[in-house]
């Protein structure tokens, strides 16, 4: 447990670190000079959760997190941290983790003693000091590299020294700010895996600030998506990528086709068609009248593609303007015959590349084409 308002941890330093302290976030703003960086950001974050916030520069995400670190004062809102409002404390009495994108480590100091700072700040004494340390390095996997400096230690070695001086004082809620945007690609997949087993052992709160989707997807309990300080959506990832509720998430949550339909026939499965004519069978749209219009997105590995396909009913008549391979899969662009154009990714199984100017179909299920939400005028069955 921690003393209100002193940041001291007075509960038993045996075993396991602690379990994370549940967040809650109500109506949080922040305005500069009249430009609303946070609008009535309200959530629930519960103990043990991994959130990520997901968004471009500018959406509000890192203005958030500081607002949590107590380094930016909310105009307006309350923050509750496991039950206590800590809207006004200074950041030194929060007593919460952070782990930045630069590491942030003291260069002359050894990576124990990098480790070891915040439990010197807070009065631990030397033997628990060296037992926190020894323990926090076994967590993040660099045992025996204690009395390294950071310049003698990889990236990702300085950035797990980091998260473990953030770890070792067993903060209620950890905050990082793009903790692995300054590595390569290879070594970012490595330390989402680490980082997810380290919060996995210790039960951790975390909130975690990226612009990267693929990061947000992996590592998260659930994504909250910000755009231009607002909210566009939250939920697991699987809710928000099959079923994003507005064009930003759609497009910013990996790719989308988008088609601007009209309802051509009305009721389950309702049939809405492009102006080139293309047809498309869309359920779950509740109370919608023909002439409606409406915008329908299509992931692209949802459509099917094929140069020796037999064009029918289920199949429409393509051409590829272009083709490209990226490894694990082939990407098309295409143009049907009603001048309406798809991106389409295959998975590559070994087969040809089609080249681009030649002819093929491509087809989709049923329930792979969906409207988007706040196109619609009728309602979108749950």
């Amino acid at each position: 447990m921690t003393e209100p308002g002193t940041g001291t941890n007075t509960a038993s330093r045996e075993g396991a670190l602690l379990h994370g302290s549940p967040i809650e976030l109500r109506g949080i703003v922040k305005r500069y000079d009249g430009l609303t960086a946070v609008d009535n950001l309200t959530l629930n974050i519960a103990a043990g959760e991994f959130v990520s916030f997901l968004g471009p520069s500018g959406s509000g995400k890192t203005t958030t997190l500081l607002i949590v670190a107590g380094f930016i004062t909310p105009n307006e809102g309350v923050i509750m941290l496991g039950g206590e409002d800590i809207t006004r404390l200074p950041p030194y009495r929060r007593n919460i983790g952070m782990v930045y994108q630069n590491y942030a480590l003291f260069p002359h100091m050894t990576v124990a003693k990098n480790i070891a700072f915040p439990l010197r700040m807070r009065g631990v004494g030397r033997p628990e000091i060296a037992r926190l340390v020894t323990r926090a390095l076994t967590l993040v996997r660099l045992d025996g590299l204690q009395d390294r400096l950071p310049n003698q230690l990889s990236g990702g070695q300085q950035q797990r020294v980091a998260l473990a001086r953030a770890l070792v004082f067993e903060p209620p809620l950890l905050l990082m700010d793009e903790p692995l945007g300054a590595l390569d690609k290879k070594l970012r997949d490595e330390l989402q895996v680490e980082i997810k087993r380290i919060q996995r052992a210790i039960r951790s709160t975390v909130i975690y600030v990226t612009h990267d989707q693929e990061e947000a997807m992996s590592m998260s309990d659930r994504i909250v998506v910000m755009h231009g300080g607002w909210v566009e959506q939250v939920g697991p990832p699987d809710e928000l990528y099959e079923r994003p509720r507005t064009r930003f998430v759609a497009d910013f949550l990996g790719s989308s086709n988008f088609l601007d339909t009209k309802v051509a026939v009305a009721g389950e499965p309702a049939l809405l068609r492009t102006a080139g004519g293309l047809a498309i069978e869309v359920r779950g749209l509740v109370g919608a009248v023909v002439g409606d219009q409406c915008t329908v997105a299509i992931r692209p590995e949802r459509i099917r593609i094929d140069a020796s396909a037999t064009v029918n009913a289920g199949w429409w008549p393509a051409h590829v303007i272009d083709s490209s391979y990226h490894g694990d899969t082939q990407r098309f662009q295409v143009e049907l015959e009603g001048r309406d154009t798809l991106t389409v990714f295959r998975p590559n199984a070994g087969q040809p590349l089609i080249p681009s100017g030649a002819p093929a179909a491509v087809s989709w299920g049923p329930g792979d084409a969906w409207v988007i939400p706040e196109s619609a005028k009728p309602s979108i069955a749950s």
